[in-house]
């Protein structure tokens, strides 16, 4: 059974590993791929995901998978403070746009695979490779909607939904951050700063009435367990519902969503350099991404993968063309603080 460790708990024991001293923990291998059956992964990805992805690599290779987890940015502050000592192979924890401030940590490395992912989610840097896509969703009550029409960000300004909409905090939720840049792109005609844009974003606010959720699991919990009709979050967890058989649907905003790929990376200097590529070419490889589009709720990015019957097909999916992640990242606390200016002066 593999082990699985969360970043924090071994948070304290950095200082001692970088400097080279101390005991060599059993999640903290040295040296190169001795014994040619170890890797350690580093991921901010979901359970489920993790399970499916890694539990699948084992049995297929041979090789032992240790996996540390942790937030995205606890992640990738973990890969930069220990550049000069790599503890970990793979990093699997964010998208492009958030990794460009760290292209120096990774090993650039274009996998076999990569031919076969979809057109726009082939690795174009070197250094990160779009495995699996979450994109932005509502997940809708269907028992509560009951006539309501919640086709998109314009239906969310309906005065029926005032007080039944679940949101988190953009400023310290990622789901919620990236449903508002959707809202923001959607309504905004492209431009997320647009007078359109922050004028749906006012309605939003008032809509909500003061809910304001504080962590992203509040919002599908809320609205599958009938405490609000529609919520703001990502396609993952909506669609586990439908998979349990809850009174939910997923609805892709008719406007458009955006469809970021999730990536993997090769830590510069991995101490299991030949097991990481393995790793990443499994993940690519079109057997590993059709088990994910049918065994989880998760989207594969692979173009012959298959998707299971709950899952959005893509034909049905609107995205947004004008979406850039680049500009979102480089933006982000412009984004947040004038969110939070409106939800302040609507209090």
């Amino acid at each position: 059974m593999k082990k699985v460790i969360s970043l924090a708990a071994v948070l304290a024991l950095t200082v001692g590993l970088l400097a080279g001293c101390g005991p060599k923990e059993p999640n903290q291998p040295q040296g190169g791929n001795e014994g040619g059956d170890t890797l350690v992964v580093y991921t901010a990805r979901s359970e489920s995901l993790n399970n499916a992805v890694i539990e699948n690599f084992e049995k297929d290779t041979g090789i032992k998978v240790e996996v540390v987890t942790g937030g995205t940015g606890e992640i990738l502050k973990r890969v930069q403070s220990e550049a000069s000592n790599p503890q970990g192979d793979i990093c699997w924890a964010a998208d492009g746009p958030q990794l460009r401030g760290y292209v120096d940590y990774f090993e650039n490395y274009v996998s076999s695979s990569d031919a076969g992912m979809m057109e726009g989610y082939k690795n174009t840097t070197g250094y990160s490779a779009p495995a699996f896509c979450d994109p932005p969703v509502f997940i809708v009550n269907t028992d509560l909607a009951g006539d309501i029409e919640i086709n998109g960000f314009a239906d969310l300004l309906n005065p029926a939904l005032k007080g039944k909409i679940a949101a988190g905090d953009p400023v310290n939720s990622s789901s919620a951050f990236n449903c508002l840049v959707a809202g923001l792109y959607a309504m905004g005609n492209g431009d997320p700063m647009s007078d359109a844009a922050w004028n749906w974003v006012e309605g939003f606010i008032a809509n909500l009435d003061g809910v304001v959720l504080s962590s992203s699991s509040q919002v599908y919990k809320g609205v599958a367990e009938g405490e609000y009709i529609v919520g703001l979050t990502w396609e993952d967890p909506a669609a586990a519902y439908v998979r349990d058989g809850v009174s939910v649907k997923v609805v892709f905003p008719e406007e458009g969503t955006f469809m970021s790929g999730q990536c993997v990376s090769i830590i510069k200097g991995a101490p299991h350099m030949e097991n990481a590529k393995k790793f990443v070419d499994y993940m690519l490889g079109e057997a590993c991404q059709s088990y994910v589009g049918q065994n989880t709720t998760v989207r594969p990015l692979c173009a012959n993968a298959t998707l299971s019957d709950v899952l959005t097909p893509w034909a049905d999916v609107t995205e947004l063309k004008s979406y850039d992640g680049e500009w979102v990242a480089d933006n982000k606390s412009q984004i947040t603080e004038r969110y939070t200016e409106y939800l302040e002066n609507a209090g």
